[in-house]
């Protein structure tokens, strides 16, 4: 036998050690100390010294398990810009825009797929291209589970709704199958506190491979416990679900925080209840003991707080809390101001549907764990429903406009409650883009979709809605906008100018304003007549290259600068695989073309590319040393 002991929760290791050897040699009790055979470390993989946990835990890593589930590593883009789109960048019509799973925040049993994976031409287009790494492409579109690489806070499985892809940050597991129930019991097991700390006793670290997952026992159990651990897990999940229905990037959402109107707290603690339920039926399924459960807890809290200083960060919202219900000071109710005037946006421009707020429309969600994403979330206005504001993806920031973005929130705020909160038009102006970037930036990508382009000082803002962009846009917005706004402040600068010496102080202010505005305006209206000709926006680039020609409009610096390097990057060739470069540079895509068969196939010019010659076979052959022998 070998001797242990256990002292990592303890202060003063040294006295504790006397006093546990001194108790060791009289053959008093020990609280710290473990008898292990040595052999018995080798019944778990890898031989790792648990000697804390009992025999029975050990010997449940020889014990026969479930074997109708796989585990399997996804794909590696190797250029994550040019395959990967935040989901509301395309349109989920196109069959060859796939959700996919890449990791993500802590979130167990549920988490929405933010990313969309561009599968062009039945993925010839990625399949050539020299850096992909396709695995497990077959698994495609099945119902299953996935879980991040790599964590600090522990293993976290979610359910994969049918019709995914998945990634090697984003791994997945299937049952033989592809039966739900099954897919519902798996996914109960892993989330539960015994299988993420026998996984952590058996790997010692916090990445989670394919291949490490297969390694802990899932015992085989009668169909009665199947049943109920699933109909737990499908409550969990409902439950997340409609949490994260308030959050307007996600797949699940309906109406922001304030107008929802439900008992945020209540549903976090029923989640915590469903936890405990869940984690009681599988400590029955594993056959633990309540000393082994004591183990178990007492290997959760070691490792909680532990961070994994290799972990890579990931941008999004929080699991439970979306990013979008924190707000700038508007002085109201911080909490539902933010995402009320976002969604309110949204209805202007015919994004989401106010009658959910209103009552006129009831909206019966019946998204299941498994069920395909939908190409709409259930708070998006359907296609054939007339918008809120008639206008052409193109509204302004003017008072006494018929298509003034500021009033036309303001009306969708009074329809839903009593008070319009703070000054809408200056949160428009100051705060309104900065958190809308923030909100829609998931995954590392920033892709927001409304875009405010402005004159030199900001005084004059034309709001443009990325999804109904096309490459008549910026002449609409010169013609219907900036061109009878400059003719209108023309007349009045004229006006004042007859006046000549008769100007007050007053005047001479609004003069000096006009002329200024003016000037910015014609300046406005230049720039978009110089881009507009060549300017033919794709969803299939997504937001950053298709706003990257607007780059000196933006007036917002982060996102300025972004699309400057952007725009620099396309200049430079760095993204030929862009329909955007095609249009600004079509012989260097083409002659580029002939000797990169990806780049071939994505710009439709297969006739120009050209196989390299097949390379000759050198005879292998003994090495020879020195002179001829």
């Amino acid at each position: 036998m070998t001797e242990f002991f256990r002292l990592i929760d303890v202060a003063d290791k040294e006295s504790v050690l006397r006093a546990e050897v001194l108790s060791l040699r009289t053959g008093k009790p020990s609280n710290f100390n473990y008898s292990i055979r040595p052999d018995a470390f080798s019944q778990i993989p890898g031989s790792p010294f648990a000697y804390w946990v009992s025999e029975r835990v050990r010997k449940l890593f020889r014990s026969t398990c479930a074997s109708n589930f796989l585990f399997k590593p996804g794909i590696a883009s190797g250029d994550d810009f040019r395959f990967l789109r935040s989901w509301w960048e395309s349109h989920r019509s196109d069959p060859d825009c796939v959700p996919i799973a890449k990791g993500g925040d802590y979130s167990p049993f549920y988490q929405d797929l933010d990313l969309i994976f561009r599968n062009k031409f039945g993925g010839r287009e990625f399949l050539s291209f020299e850096k992909c790494q396709p695995r497990n492409m077959a698994f495609f579109g099945r119902p299953g589970i996935t879980w991040p690489f790599r964590t600090a806070k522990g293993l976290n499985t979610r359910a994969l709704p049918t019709g995914c892809a998945f990634t090697i940050q984003g791994m997945a597991g299937f049952d033989k199958k592809d039966n739900t129930n099954e897919i519902l019991f798996l996914l109960g097991v892993t989330n539960s506190s015994v299988f993420k700390q026998l996984l952590l006793l058996s790997v010692g670290a916090f990445a989670f491979q394919a291949g490490a997952m297969s390694i802990v026992p899932i015992p085989k159990v009668d169909e009665e416990h199947k049943k109920r651990i699933a109909e737990i897990v499908r409550s969990i999940w409902q439950l997340k679900y409609k949490l994260d229905s308030i959050c307007e990037t996600s797949h699940a959402f309906r109406l922001p925080y304030k107008i929802a109107n439900w008992d945020f707290d209540f549903e976090q603690n029923t989640l915590l209840d469903f936890q405990e339920k869940l984690d009681q039926l599988v400590y029955k399924i594993f056959d633990l003991h309540e000393e082994d459960k004591l183990a178990i807890k007492r290997l959760a809290q070691e490792f909680e707080g532990i961070s994994d200083p290799d972990e890579p960060e990931f941008e999004g919202e929080a699991p439970d809390v979306p990013e979008n219900v924190s707000s700038p000071d508007l002085g109201a109710n911080l909490l539902g101001d933010w995402s009320s005037l976002s969604w309110a946006v949204g209805v202007v421009f015919g994004r989401f549907d106010l009658r959910l707020a209103t009552g006129e429309r009831k909206e019966h969600d019946k998204q299941g764990p498994f069920d395909p994403l939908p190409a709409k979330s259930p708070g998006m206005l359907p296609d054939s429903i007339a918008i809120f504001h008639s206008n052409s993806g193109i509204l302004v920031d003017e008072p006494g406009h018929p298509h003034d973005l500021s009033r036309l929130i303001e009306e969708v705020i009074a329809r839903v409650q009593d008070e319009v909160p703070g000054d809408v038009r200056r949160w428009l102006q100051k705060d309104f883009f900065p958190m809308h970037m923030k909100q829609y930036s998931k995954s590392r990508r920033k892709a927001p979709i409304y875009w405010p382009l402005s004159t030199t000082s900001g005084s004059y803002t034309l709001w443009l809605y990325y999804p109904s962009l096309n490459s008549q846009t910026l002449y609409t917005a010169i013609n219907d906008l900036v061109e009878p706004k400059l003719q209108q402040v023309g007349v009045e600068v004229t006006a004042l100018r007859k006046k000549g010496t008769a100007r007050q102080l007053d005047d001479e202010k609004k003069f000096e304003t006009l002329l200024t505005l003016e000037l910015e305006l014609i300046e406005l209206r230049d720039n978009l007549l110089k881009i507009a000709p060549t300017y033919q926006p794709s969803w299939e680039d997504g937001v950053q290259i298709s706003a990257a020609p607007l780059w000196p409009l933006f007036r917002y610096q982060p996102w300025q600068l972004i699309l400057k390097d952007t725009w620099t990057k396309l200049e430079a060739g760095e993204y030929d695989w862009a329909y955007l470069a095609m249009n600004y540079w079509p012989e260097r895509v083409r002659e580029k073309s002939k000797n990169d068969k990806s780049l071939a196939i994505a710009h439709g010019l297969e006739q120009f590319y050209v196989e390299p010659a097949a390379l000759s076979k050198k005879t292998r052959g003994r090495k020879r040393v020195g002179g001829d022998e």
